[in-house]
């Protein structure tokens, strides 16, 4: 007798359908798992066993040939020790063939038969909405992110004994409540703009990347507030949409980082690594391909602290995310693409010292030693960084004496008002914000003037801009004209947009 179950398993944030059959035969016992199965699905044989036992079931002593269908793709994790067991209760004669009609499952089993939370439980619930899978049960910890599929019954289970119940009779349990979603609810990041005293420049600039998606990088002496700014740079940007939270929640579940939350992640992702991560942890990769921070910041903010100490391929490889939205990595059975559409924020110091050019401190540095710091940070890369801005330390009676800054919630007001616009601007394009405008979208949507054109070639001759940030300045004078409600670009939105390019004036 061969029995089928339904489940999945995770290629990069993706689910893929597998079907596990399990067939007895009369030969000696023995208990095989073919199919490509890793180690952590060749040892739920172990698991299996003993979890069947455990929940009152007959362990059948025959041979048992599970197989893991398509047999040519690998089958990773421990979330199919659910599916196994059920499939092998079902090919002994104690569950009925037709119990996993229209229905996935997926869970890791533990030897006392207690189910415990899976990976990508959101991933899995789109599959079964897009396959049309009626019935979806999972462990209790994944369930509630996974009722964001629409016509997709999601069954909370703790207990293979549970699961065999609700097979026996669907109508012994109740399908958890679909997702309810709030628009427009703002998180709590505990952090504010109105902690900020002074650094209005770097303020303005910070709104203009929010209500625009441009990536920035702020040069300043040490204590001078860039790690400051960067984690409040969230608290301006407009709430997550449910697309954009599903797309979050993917990411986080599927690398395992859910952190006990129960349900979709409504807060907009922050990524500070430390300058000696790898580039795989960066980018994303590894020997089982996983998103790295650029994608963990995906609708978020990813903050490089320190940006010239990260390894130079670290760096380099941020250009492909940063141009394209996604981070694609090849393996020799897929290539696996993750989106990755965050703002880089970059941090650095003046020099080496750090004081170049402070107001207080004295900068004790050999200006070739100034010049090979910030070599560090490639000239391509640069190029792809919208705005570069400086933070000046502020001086003791400025600490002292300055009033608590605007709060988070006037900004975020006027970069909604901006984003709105954004949304009608672009209502028939995959762009979503100014930042990621295609060529094309920008020679359409931003026509400039005999005057305004004049003025931009003439300051890219006297400053040596690329025709990447030619292009790049005339993104961010839109979202300048966006935040000030104009319809057109003029000559005071280009000036302020060249004024952010403070490393092309230095360098």
């Amino acid at each position: 007798m061969i029995a089928k179950a339904r489940t999945a398993t995770l290629l990069g944030i993706d689910a893929l359908e597998v079907t596990v059959e399990a067939g007895l035969s009369g030969a000696a016992p023995y208990f095989a798992i073919v199919g490509l199965p890793d180690t952590a699905v060749q040892e739920s044989r172990e698991r299996v066993h003993n979890a069947i036992r455990s929940s009152g079931f007959e362990f059948p002593y025959r041979r048992i040939t599970v197989n893991l269908a398509p047999a040519d793709m690998r089958k990773e994790g421990p979330g199919l020790d659910l599916p196994i067991a059920l499939a092998v209760l079902a090919a002994s004669g104690q569950l009925p063939l037709e119990a996993f009609d229209e229905t996935m499952v997926a869970g890791e089993l533990g030897l006392d038969g207690l189910i415990r939370s899976v990976n990508g439980a959101v991933s899995i619930a789109l599959l079964c909405q897009d396959r049309g899978i009626k019935r979806l049960i999972l462990p209790e910890e994944s369930a509630p992110e996974a009722t964001v599929a629409k016509d997709v019954e999601v069954y909370a289970v703790n207990h293979l004994r549970e699961v065999t119940e609700l097979l026996n009779d669907p109508g012994s349990r109740t399908p958890l409540a679909p997702v309810d979603f709030e628009e427009d609810v703002r998180p709590d990041y505990g952090v504010d703009f109105s902690d900020v005293k002074g650094q209005q420049q770097a303020k303005r600039a910070l709104e203009i990347s929010a209500a625009g998606g441009h990536n920035v990088i702020m040069v300043g002496a040490p204590g001078s507030g860039k790690t400051m700014l960067a984690r409040r740079l969230p608290t301006i940007l407009p709430p997550l949409t449910i697309e954009e939270a599903i797309e979050v929640t993917r990411i986080y579940s599927s690398a395992g980082m859910m952190d006990g939350r129960r349900g979709l992640i409504w807060e907009r992702p922050f990524r500070a690594p430390h300058h000696g991560a790898s580039n795989a942890a960066i980018v994303g990769g590894g020997r089982v391909p996983r998103p790295g921070q650029v994608s963990l910041a995906h609708h978020g903010v990813l903050f490089l602290d320190e940006m010239p100490q990260f390894d130079r391929n670290v760096l380099e490889g941020l250009r492909q995310p940063l141009e394209d939205g996604v981070v694609s990595v090849a393996r020799v059975q897929a290539s696996i693409e993750f989106p990755a559409e965050m703002i880089l924020i970059g941090a650095l110091n003046p020099c080496p010292c750090g004081y170049h050019g402070d107001r207080v401190k004295a900068c004790s540095c050999h200006p070739e030693a100034i010049r090979r710091y910030r070599n560090r940070i490639s000239g391509p890369l640069l190029d792809r960084i919208d705005m570069h801005i400086e933070v000046p330390r502020l001086t003791q009676d400025e600490l002292t004496n300055l009033k608590p800054g605007e709060p988070s919630e006037a900004a975020a007001a006027r970069v909604k008002r901006a984003r709105k616009q954004q949304r009608e601007r672009f209502k028939d394009s995959k762009t979503k914000v100014n930042g990621r405008m295609t060529p094309r979208e920008l020679r359409s949507m931003c026509p400039l003037t005999d005057e305004c054109m004049g003025f931009l070639r003439d300051v890219s001759g006297k400053m040596g801009l690329s025709a990447r940030v030619f292009d790049r300045v005339i993104k961010v004078a839109r979202t300048i004209a966006d935040l000030a409600g104009d319809d057109d670009i003029g000559i005071e939105h280009l000036s302020e947009g060249v004024q952010y390019r403070s490393l092309d004036r230095s360098l």
